[in-house]
């Protein structure tokens, strides 16, 4: 398991490295926006340059990823990105549903190697400091 959760980690921090740098730079086509519900949110987000944020907590952790630093750190910033990017295509824009329930498979492959590491997100009574 060790190999797989090393090779997830690196596919991973690929994925969102590429999907982070085009945030920034655009170099990979995007399709026509879509229709509905799902293009006002896009708009918004746009407009509002909370997208500028979301590429930010792509890339940073990417690089962490590649860069197998800080690993725990960075799988703990792209969840919620993943939640999200799950959340949007399984409510508005259902065609792109794969590629983010990969990126959630991967996730979770990844994180497996460092599960020591958020086993006290999982008990009952924290211990104050």
């Amino acid at each position: 398991m060790n190999l797989v959760s090393r090779i997830a980690r690196i596919l991973l921090g690929l994925l969102f490295l590429v999907f982070g740098l085009n945030g920034f730079l655009n170099f990979l086509p995007m399709g026509p926006m879509p229709s509905g519900s799902a293009g006002k949110f896009i708009g918004v987000l746009a407009e509002s340059h909370f997208t500028t944020v979301v590429f930010a907590l792509q890339l940073i952790p990417a690089i962490l990823l590649l860069l197998k630093q800080y690993v725990p750190l960075a799988l703990t910033l792209l969840g919620p990105v993943i939640v999200n990017i799950l959340l949007f295509h399984a409510l508005m824009a259902p065609a792109g549903l794969p590629p983010g329930a990969i990126a959630a498979v991967l996730w979770f492959l990844a994180a497996y190697n460092y599960r020591a590491n958020f086993s006290g997100l999982f008990e009952r009574r924290a211990i104050a400091g």
